[in-house]
């Protein structure tokens, strides 16, 4: 039986307790294919990270998996992921290789301490979503404000725009049947201006309802500026996790045009609240 070691950071929060979790496995080189999936729903966390040498120009190569599936892309792990394998060195900048390509993530310390982090996303793809009306009938919701898309950026995201605040926090979703539709994250949001609230659901990952979804917010500011609600290189605060307990604060901005998009960046906090190892 051999044992590997794990970082547990909470993401998108610079309190303990609160934010996303992440397990980070920092050297998986000896853990076998077969009990990647087992050990991430050991873990029973959103996501769990296991970290090899790189194969190209990166710093190192992560892979992400829910209780359920592997993916290609997630943002709170790659944020968390950067927090954990940086806080030793003097890096401004980490580059992690994963299935959607090489992330770069810029950090900001103070006193040597990392305490904040940007990730440039990887640009989303966009394209309608046909089944509306089944879709607020599971919603539970009258319609959007917005056109309902679905954006791609190694995660498959749909969009739904709520009139206020209190509308997305009312939200009681009928999670058997959301699990029952097309692999999809399902966002509920309202806000104006500068400030956002959303809700991620997805349940056919084996995550009811996700306390901050970093690859959820880059499309989200992407969504809010093709549609006039926010202007390009604007940036946004965006509240989520209250209704689950762990309040979290992501930021994001695009940069470019609605035919042009150049960059997408995710911005946020972590805290490392627990080491250990596992025996497998």
């Amino acid at each position: 039986m051999n044992g590997f070691r794990y970082v547990v950071a909470d993401v998108f929060t610079d309190t303990p307790l609160q934010g996303n979790q992440v397990a980070v496995f920092t050297d998986a080189r000896g853990i076998p294919e077969d009990k990647l999936q087992q050990i991430a729903r050991e873990m029973n966390l959103s996501e769990t990270v296991f970290v090899y040498t790189p194969e190209g120009d990166g710093h190192a190569r992560i892979r992400i998996f829910t209780p359920k599936i592997e993916m290609p892309f997630a943002g709170h792990p790659t944020l968390g992921t950067a927090f954990v394998l940086s806080g030793p060195l003097s890096l401004e900048e980490i580059r992690l290789e994963t299935l959607r390509g090489v992330v770069p993530v810029r950090l900001e310390r103070e006193e040597g301490r990392i305490v904040f982090g940007r990730m440039a996303q990887p640009l989303p793809t966009v394209e309608p979503y046909e089944n509306e009306a089944e879709l607020f009938e599971i919603l539970g919701v009258d319609g959007s404000e917005l056109p309902v898309e679905v954006y791609d950026n190694g995660v498959r995201h749909l969009y739904v725009c709520l009139g206020s605040t209190d509308q997305v926090a009312a939200l009681e979703p009928d999670l058997r049947r959301l699990a029952e539709q097309p692999t999809l994250c399902f966002n509920c949001f309202a806000g104006e201006g500068g400030s956002w609230k959303t809700r991620m659901f997805a349940p056919s990952s084996g995550v009811a309802e996700d306390p901050a979804t970093g690859s959820a917010a880059g499309p989200l500011a992407l969504h809010l500026a093709r549609h006039g609600r926010i202007g390009f290189g604007d940036e946004i605060e965006i509240s989520q996790g209250v209704e689950v307990g762990r309040p979290s604060t992501l930021f994001a901005r695009v940069e470019g045009s609605a035919d042009d998009v150049q960059r997408v960046e995710v911005g946020g906090s972590a805290v490392i609240v627990a080491r250990g190892e596992l025996k497998v």
